[in-house]
Formats: C-alpha cells, sequence, structure tokens
C-alpha cells in the first residue's frame, strides 16, 4: 500500500497512539509506502527522507504503486510562500498549506493526487534534481521561518524542530536531506576553521555524551541561524552557539560540513 497526505500537515508519532510522541510531520504531497497496519493506525517509510513512523489511516489518501514510483523518483514542485491556499475542487473546501509542501504532477495552477484535483493559489518552484543550491538563497528561504516556534517534530513555519527547519530551508532549495540531526551530518566535508564557513554551510553540535543533537545553518562566519525555543540568529564560534539572554554558551560545537560542494 501507498498514500500521499492530503493535509497541511499530519502527525507522525513513534508508536500506534495519538498520546504517542510526535517525530515528524508529513506535509501536503508527501508520499510513502505502508509497512504495516494495527488499530486504524499504519506504519510508513516516508519517499522523501526514508523516515519510519507511524500515521492515523484517517490522514491520507491512498495511491498506486505508479504514482508512488513517480513521486519518489521525480520530486514535486515545492511551495514558497509560508502560506499557500490550496483548494479541493471535489469538495470545494480551501486550506491553508505551508513553505516546502510538495505539489504532486503540478501544471498551471493544479496539481493532483490519483483522481483528486487541488487548485494552486500561490508561488511554487519545480524540484531540480542534481541543482546546487545557491547560498544566498538558502539565507533568504532561512529568514522566513524567523521567530517560528520550535516544536519537537514539526515541519512548519507553525512550530518546527532544529533538523526539520534545516531541512525545509534545503528542501525549497532543491536539495534532499534526511530528518534527523544526526544523519544530516553525514554528507559534505568537515571544515577546520569556523573562520572558513559560508552561508549554506551546517554546524552541529553534541550533548556531553558526544552525540550529534543540534544543528544550525551559517549565514556569516560568526552567526548561525537555528531552532532554539524559536528560529533565531546568535553568534557562534569554535565554542558553540552564545545566547546572550542566558550570559554564556548553550550548544556544543561539533563540526561544521559544507554539503554544497
Amino acid at each position: 500500500m501507498y498514500g500521499v497526505c492530503h493535509l497541511s500537515a499530519a502527525a507522525c508519532r513513534r508508536e500506534s497512539s495519538d498520546r504517542s510522541e510526535m517525530v515528524t510531520q508529513l506535509l501536503f504531497g508527501d508520499a510513502f509506502e505502508v509497512l504495516e497496519q494495527r488499530d486504524g493506525w499504519h506504519r510508513i517509510i516516508t519517499a522523501w527522507d526514508h523516515y519510519e513512523c507511524w500515521i492515523d489511516r484517517k490522514q491520507y489518501l491512498p495511491v498506486g504503486k505508479a504514482t508512488f514510483d513517480n513521486l519518489r523518483r521525480n520530486p514535486a514542485p515545492v511551495t514558497t510562500d509560508l502560506i499557500t491556499i490550496i483548494t479541493d475542487t471535489e469538495t470545494q473546501i480551501s486550506f491553508p498549506v505551508t513553505l516546502g509542501s510538495s505539489l504532486p504532477y503540478y501544471h498551471s495552477g493544479q496539481c493532483q493526487i490519483e483522481d483528486r484535483v487541488f487548485l494552486v493559489d500561490g508561488n511554487v518552484k519545480p524540484f531540480e534534481l542534481d541543482t546546487v543550491p545557491e547560498r544566498q538563497a538558502l539565507v533568504d528561504t532561512a529568514l522566513l521561518f524567523m521567530n517560528a516556534p520550535y516544536l519537537w517534530g514539526g515541519r512548519t513555519p507553525l512550530g518546527l524542530d532544529c533538523s526539520g527547519f534545516v531541512q525545509l530551508v534545503f528542501k525549497a532549495n532543491n536539495m534532499q536531506l534526511k530528518r534527523d540531526a544526526y544523519q544530516q551530518v553525514e554528507p559534505g566535508f568537515a571544515l577546520s576553521f569556523v573562520e572558513e564557513a559560508q552561508a549554506g554551510d551546517l554546524a552541529f553540535f553534541d550533548n556531553e555524551e558526544g552525540r550529534i543533537v543540534h544543528v544550525g545553518m551559517v549565514i556569516d562566519p560568526n552567526k548561525i541561524i537555528h531552532a532554539s525555543g524559536r528560529v533565531r540568529i546568535d553568534p557562534f564560534d569554535h565554542y558553540g552557539i552564545f545566547t546572550p539572554e542566558r550570559g554564556g554558551y548553550t550548544h556544543n560545537l561539533r563540526i561544521i560540513k559544507n554539503i554544497l560542494g
């Protein structure tokens, strides 16, 4: 079985229960494969970042394997406005979708999930595989999220976590990243000094056990934009992130990676 999210956002849980921790969200147009079914819940693996989680069966539309395979091989165009209005032509219900949502089979202001057609009122950008993002474009996109509240597992401007923020910024600029910070650290090459960092490079931070627990994006050699309480810009150096209102370092720098080449 295969599916595509047709809602603004759908909570993805660690276990098959509404009381379970939200580990990520599906956005409109996100495709996935169903791996297991249990009491109205489905364990899925996403096409975009191969993330496994549980979702409520009522929060997606089933699609055929041909549709799933096509969306997996050819990522759909994405929305680039903070909020875009979608109208379901079957129900005539309009609703918002957020930046970085996918628009399957988008053409001339409408997209389609199997036989359901949705009108799209907003700016859309084709997703071009093998295109290296422009560094300033990454910064411009990241700044759109300023002051968005932190939400564990979130992937929208109304609430998102550090790795969800970074993933969306890069998705809107033609680059696929994995979901979690410890996965996002894998590609690219390490920089030897903070002073070498350029806008668009990713900085990773670890905890006392040495595990990667936080990520942010460099916007110049001494500033980083990241989600911590809210999306914010803070100074950072070879020690880590300095948070002015706390009067000290709050995140311990582990490594800076250039993933753009």
